[in-house]
């Protein structure tokens, strides 16, 4: 059969004509069969897919694939994360309405992921700022509100100037905004949260059944964000007999407090006047918590006058007011002990503290005099009262005993996990349902009212301030309890929100309530679940707390909204991150048109393992495009010798195709490991362009005989069905060229014979000195010393040893002998 031209761009879009006209993505309930629901993070709709995008989409469509050719009902939704500053940013500069800011982006990123061939069930594709959807989110506020998980508070907020709102402290990490990079400020406002420390605990003990399935770098992220801690509270007093409670990890420092610092945003500080204590103050509360816990900020403190009693020795000493604690860790006030933590000990020598000694080395006993930093080694307590000459960490149990007996010590467990700031002050998000009525206070808006609704044509008067404030259609309403006049909260939901519940929601999207039950006990939890590593204390968290609250509702079967977890690394170029700003963007776009859609995908699975950074590279797409190239004018070539119906004799096979249907054999066993156990893609393509080469270097001759053509029907079959998910398009025409009616889209992932995954023959390599003179093919089962005697029998090893001494024999069983001769 002559060869025909690969004319990627007509197969391509042919085959997505008929994927499409079949519904070959379609997901439903089968009962009986064993459900597998494969999900990427859902896109924000910015216009145009960049290659990160794609790179997260072809390993999940990959997957999806390959799990649906091996017999699961596959669910594979997606969706759009479509409310955010950008679309409001984008409005406010071009005087468009985010609305149609984004459906535009929507419409067009659609015809870039069709294009792709991705096997998406578009039935179930969700909008975020749809009212049907963020009903729902409205519907949980209420929900959450009337189990205490939602409250109001005047708090210090994180502050990003450039985009005009509050973050979440997972949003604000090092003090910089996780969108823009701003650096971020510290404000005081009136802010929605929900109470996710109420869940610390129980997102903690989950991570117990994620291990293994998730990340250990991600399980590690998230326990150290919700930093659970147990220590003891301990009531030191003011001098005049009033409580001062702190929190330490460490009682077994107790007895060596010199000092005591507090944050100067504490309430107590208010009875201080003195006028440079006041102006102190004054300067720290203006710096942001990010700078002032910085390992490169200054620590700075002033004696704020007071003082304080140690309840263990009865000592009194001063209160500092320090740059370095903040209000909403603990109480908001440390007991300082410079002997035994660094921070303090470079404070007391600033600032001429006393250093008390309390934890000795039993080795090398300390002088405090010659101390050039702290001791925070473990050791023997000395100078500690009734708990001198034990070990501090034994002391630290039996010290906290003695405080619980004697009445002013409690144990506690803490947690750096802060509630979770909701309130944004922009417009491009869900309303918050909640009514302020001067009479009934704060209302709560009635289930039968929701969704309120956002005001789609809105005047941004050239600003960046939410017109909501001044849409007096929107911001004016009757209070639903007295009927008098009311106003809406004008604040929109972190965005976050959204994100936080929408797996679940794609099992029913167009359920009239929140999910249909039969649905949701069907598909979740979500088995496959894959994004970038940035998401592992914002979104990644988040979802899983608001799983928990759905889950304690009754709204979902599962604790846990994800099973397995894979973070793929990012797309870099020229050293870099691919991003607009820096000019180093490829679009996919201009690969499609240029190399197939198919050639992308393979790329962006060979270039690298998926967890690890991808370097783009020009010549790696053509690489794989050459490869793509290479299977279509091999298999065209030969189309005609595809016999569908064969019964391979393996042992009346010649060598040389028994050598290739084991090196078919092994592929497949290792093709399906490195997908569904290691999820290696890149060494699984490698393992297929093995093959391929196998293939051409198989003699033609043998390939013409009954038997050849029966062989290099059975490697096109397998070959071609392992294709098919890292490059559905090509494939599915080469199947479809063999005279195949079938589609490789409803075929089943090829098996393979695990006798003819052993080796029969291995290539022996023969050196002398090094270099090769001889290569022979033999049993693997051969001892070191049947080799040695073939090499030294071959006649080519022969003539390079004549008149030479054999020094020594360097044999490795199945791959090489070298002979030292001189």
């Amino acid at each position: 059969m002559p060869e025909q031209d690969y004319n990627f761009d007509s197969i391509e879009q042919k085959w997505q004509k008929i994927w499409a006209e079949r519904e070959i993505d379609k997901c439903e309930i089968i009962e009986g069969k064993q459900k597998y629901y494969l999900l990427e993070m859902f896109p924000y709709p910015s216009g145009r897919l960049h290659m990160g995008h794609v790179r997260n989409y072809t390993i999940g469509d990959l997957m999806s694939r390959f799990m649906r050719m091996k017999g699961y009902n596959v669910f594979h939704p997606i969706g759009w994360d479509s409310f955010g500053l950008p679309a409001e940013n984008a409005a406010i500069k071009n005087n468009i309405p985010p609305a149609t800011w984004t459906e535009d982006n929507i419409a067009n990123m659609k015809k870039q992921l069709v294009r792709m061939g991705f096997s998406y069930d578009w039935r179930r594709e969700i909008t975020t700022f749809d009212r049907d959807y963020y009903r729902w989110n409205q519907w949980m506020f209420l929900k959450m509100m009337e189990r205490g998980l939602v409250y109001k508070k005047k708090s210090s907020v994180n502050w990003c100037p450039q985009c005009q709102t509050v973050l979440a402290n997972e949003q604000a990490e090092n003090g910089i905004c996780w969108r823009c990079e701003s650096t971020v400020e510290e404000k005081h406002l009136e802010q929605w949260f929900f109470k996710i420390t109420a869940y610390a605990e129980d997102l903690l003990a989950g991570h117990e059944t994620l291990k293994g399935n998730w990340p250990e770098q991600v399980i590690t992220m998230q326990r150290n964000w919700i930093g659970r801690s147990t220590g003891l509270r301990i009531n030191f007093a003011f001098d005049t007999g009033e409580d001062f409670p702190i929190y330490t990890t460490r009682p077994d420092t107790v007895y060596g407090v010199t000092f005591m610092v507090i944050a100067p945003e504490h309430p107590i500080l208010d009875r201080v006047k003195d006028r440079a204590v006041r102006e102190f103050i004054e300067r720290i509360k203006r710096q942001s918590s990010a700078d002032r816990v910085s390992d490169e900020m200054e620590k700075e403190g002033i004696d704020s006058g007071l003082r304080i009693v140690n309840p263990f020795t009865g000592d009194v000493v001063p209160l500092y007011v320090g740059n370095f604690v903040l209000m909403e860790y603990g109480t908001g006030a440390i007991m300082a002990v410079p002997a035994h933590d660094t921070r303090d000990f470079a404070f007391a020598k600033k600032y001429g503290i006393p250093v008390k000694l309390v934890i000795d080395n039993p080795d090398k006993p300390i002088r405090v005099a010659e101390m050039e930093d702290a001791y925070i080694e473990d050791g023997v307590c000395v100078d500690s009262g009734p708990f001198t000459g034990i070990k501090n960490r034994e002391a630290i149990e039996k010290i906290s005993d003695y405080a619980v007996q004697k009445g002013f010590g409690v144990r506690e467990t803490n947690y750096r996990l802060r509630d979770w700031g909701i309130s944004r002050q922009r417009y491009w998000g869900c309303p918050i349902p909640v009514i302020y009525c001067d009479k009934c206070g704060t209302v709560p808006v009635p289930e039968k009212d929701l969704p309120v609704e956002l005001p789609l044509q809105v005047d941004f008067h050239g600003d960046s301030r939410s017109p909501l404030g001044q849409m007096e259609e929107f911001l004016n309403v009757p209070c639903p309890v007295c009927g008098g006049r009311a106003r809406r909260e004008t604040e929109t939901m972190d965005t976050f929100v959204d994100s936080s519940w929408y797996f679940a929601k794609f099992t029913s999207p167009k359920s009239k309530e929140m999910f249909d039950k039969k649905e949701v006990n069907y598909w979740m939890p979500v088995d496959h679940y894959i994004g970038g590593i940035e998401h592992a204390v914002l979104h990644l968290l988040y979802a899983r707390f608001f799983n928990m609250v759905m889950h304690d509702m009754g709204l979902v079967p599962n604790r846990e909204p994800f099973t397995r977890l894979l973070t793929q690394g990012m797309v870099i170029k020229d050293g870099a991150k691919m991003s607009k700003s820096k000019g180093n963007v490829v679009d996919p776009d201009d690969i499609i048109k240029k190399y197939g859609a198919d050639t992308a995908r393979l790329f962006m699975l060979f270039a690298s393992p998926p967890q690890k950074d991808l370097d783009w590279s020009d010549k790696g797409v053509e690489g794989s495009f050459r490869f793509l190239g290479r299977v279509w004018r091999f298999v065209t070539k030969h189309a005609e010798k595809y016999t569908a119906n064969r019964a391979i004799d393996g042992a009346a096979l010649p060598a040389s195709l028994t050598a290739l249907r084991g090196e078919l054999h092994r592929t497949v066993m290792i093709v399906t490991g490195d997908i569904a156990e290691r999820m290696q893609f890149n060494t699984a393509i490698a393992r297929m362009m093995e093959l391929t080469n196998a293939l051409y270097q198989t003699d033609e001759n043998k390939l013409e005989t009954p038997q050849g053509k029966e062989v290099l029907s059975e490697v096109f079959e397998k070959l071609l069905t392992m294709l098919f998910p890292f490059s559905p398009h090509i494939a599915e025409e080469l199947w479809q060229m063999l005279g195949n009616t079938t589609l490789l889209a409803e075929s089943t992932w090829p098996s393979y014979e695990e006798k003819l995954t052993v080796r029969q023959m291995v290539e022996v390599v023969f050196q002398v000195n090094g270099k090769i003179r001889a290569k022979e093919m033999a049993s693997p089962s051969l001892t070191k010393e049947d080799l040695e005697a073939m090499a030294m029998a071959h006649e080519r090893i022969k003539e390079s040893i004549t008149g030479k001494q054999v020094r020594k024999v360097i044999v490795i069983p199945g791959k090489l002998v070298n002979i030292v001769a001189g």
